[in-house]
């Protein structure tokens, strides 16, 4: 079966052998996916030169996506409990660099590891934040956040229901979720540079989505989102590395 040549990037950039070594291990676990359909000339005005707004089908999306790392450590070190699992959440967007290649643009990262959120601002150039975060787990999962030097919180609930099913060139959910490159600027300066990950390709799930918020995006500045997204799904997880930072 011909794949259409939007899959064809995604596809080439999940096998695209890595330019750098390995730098982290992660596992990313219960992630959730929600989306929302933005105009792309909106998205367009929010993106730094070099990289364009990737759409599908003409449209293009704003996503958040609550979820679980663990065993984070760089390659060769221990897991430590205290320091390598904790709670995260982004929001992000999805483009196409100059060369085509397609991936990544985070407008934050939230998470509740000061620690975490430090090295990464500072060693990957992606805009981490510290946020208090809780989460409990009753049959649904409740999740929690709130970013450092904010009042409001935002809350999701949802539940993973039905079978893994695989990713499919051509789908919505392959363009959302078959993303191996992730773009971000440098502290300081204006060189972009982006980083690499491996995993094993997106399984997801339907979610039974009881609670969401559009506030993360709210404090990134972003286009106002409605109160009820357009695409929802889960994914359970998998384990991921991460390779180091290169100049695009």
């Amino acid at each position: 079966m011909a794949i259409d040549p939007q899959s064809a990037a995604l596809l080439a950039a999940r096998e695209r052998e890595p330019a750098r070594v390995q730098v982290m291990h992660q596992r990313w676990e219960d992630l959730l996916f929600v989306h929302w359909i933005v105009d792309p000339a909106q998205i367009q005005a929010t993106l730094p030169a070099g990289l364009a707004v990737d759409e599908f089908k003409g449209e293009a999306f704003i996503g958040i996506s609550p979820f679980f790392m663990r065993d984070v450590r760089p390659v060769g070190m221990p897991a430590l409990p205290w320091l390598s699992n904790f709670q995260e959440m982004n929001v992000r967007t999805y483009v196409l660099d100059d060369h085509g290649v397609p991936g990544i643009w985070f407008y934050s990262l939230d998470c509740n590891q000061p620690v975490a959120a430090l090295a990464a601002r500072l060693c990957l150039g992606l805009p981490y934040y510290y946020a208090q975060m809780s989460a409990s787990r009753n049959g649904a999962i409740d999740f929690t956040s709130r970013r450092r030097g904010t009042s409001e919180t935002a809350r999701y609930r949802y539940r993973a229901t039905g079978e893994n099913t695989e990713t499919v060139p051509g789908t919505l959910e392959f363009f959302l979720l078959e993303r191996y490159f992730l773009f971000s600027k440098r502290t300081s300066g204006n060189s972009l540079i982006r980083n690499q990950v491996k995993h094993v390709s997106y399984r997801f799930r339907e979610v039974d989505l009881g609670e969401v918020s559009t506030l993360p995006a709210e404090l990134d500045h972003l286009p106002q989102l409605q109160p009820q997204p357009d695409h929802v799904c889960v994914v359970d997880g998998f384990d991921v590395k991460v390779f180091g930072t290169e100049k695009v």
